[in-house]
């Protein structure tokens, strides 16, 4: 399947495999184990039938920004038992859908949405998984919790009964500079490392998108959720 626009004329299989190649050099440039980071792939506005191409290739993660959207999409792809993460903003009105159908949620971000998909998760799945969205950058255009407020937003959802506290998850303020980049993910694990000083045990920090990915995996990233490089740009 050949994949127009911001892939030029590679295909879906060409474009998995450079990506697949970006992240394991980065493991190798950062002394990291190989199969150490994750791929994410990103999928919003893009079809069922590219995220069916996608499967066949041996992908078998995909984050989704937008429920209206992604819901018709798990639906048509349940008989592949995907896993499914939702990394798109989150309001309340949207989480019983959200704890019923995802696996992962990478953007909790405060208390009454923790509470509520914990609420909502139904006692015949395992715990659903969950990342705090913190915002290191301190936009104020940005989603998460400020890392002040992280110690009492992380005590809080690792004691919720329906919901398993994994790590944190951040989308830093875009840079094309290499050190700017790497900052921003450091101060992600740097909060990770003090939570975990805490007493929790968390595992993962989902950072890293096309064009940072290598950054991120230098500083610790064990989930990199990329689209553009996957698949083009969006399709609207």
């Amino acid at each position: 399947m050949a994949i127009a626009a911001g892939a030029g004329s590679r295909t879906l299989e060409q474009c998995f495999e450079a990506v697949r190649a970006r992240i394991g050099a980065a493991e190798r440039a950062a002394g990291r184990s190989p199969g150490s980071v994750r791929l994410l792939a990103v999928t919003k506005t893009h079809s069922a039938a590219l995220v069916r191409a996608a499967a066949m290739l041996g992908q078998r993660a995909f984050g989704e920004n937008y429920l209206q959207e992604a819901l018709p999409k798990l639906d048509a792809l349940a008989a592949l038992g995907l896993q499914w993460h939702f990394i798109g903003a989150l309001q309340a009105n949207k989480t019983r859908a959200v704890a019923e159908h995802f696996a992962w949620v990478h953007t909790v971000d405060r208390d009454r949405i923790a509470r509520r998909l914990s609420e909502q998760r139904p006692a015949t799945q395992a715990p659903l998984e969950v990342c705090i969205e913190v915002n290191v950058s301190g936009e104020a255009s940005k989603a998460g919790v400020e890392p002040a407020a992280l110690d009492a937003l992380s005590d809080y959802v690792a004691g919720l009964p329906r919901l398993k506290l994994r790590g944190l998850m951040t989308l830093p303020e875009p840079s094309t500079d290499t050190a700017l980049q790497r900052a921003g993910f450091r101060r992600l694990a740097d909060l990770l490392a003090r939570q975990n000083a805490r007493g929790h045990t968390l595992d993962t920090l989902s950072m890293g998108t096309t064009g940072d990915l290598e950054a991120a995996i230098h500083e610790g990233a064990t989930i990199v959720r990329v689209g553009t490089a996957l698949f083009g740009p969006r399709v609207r």
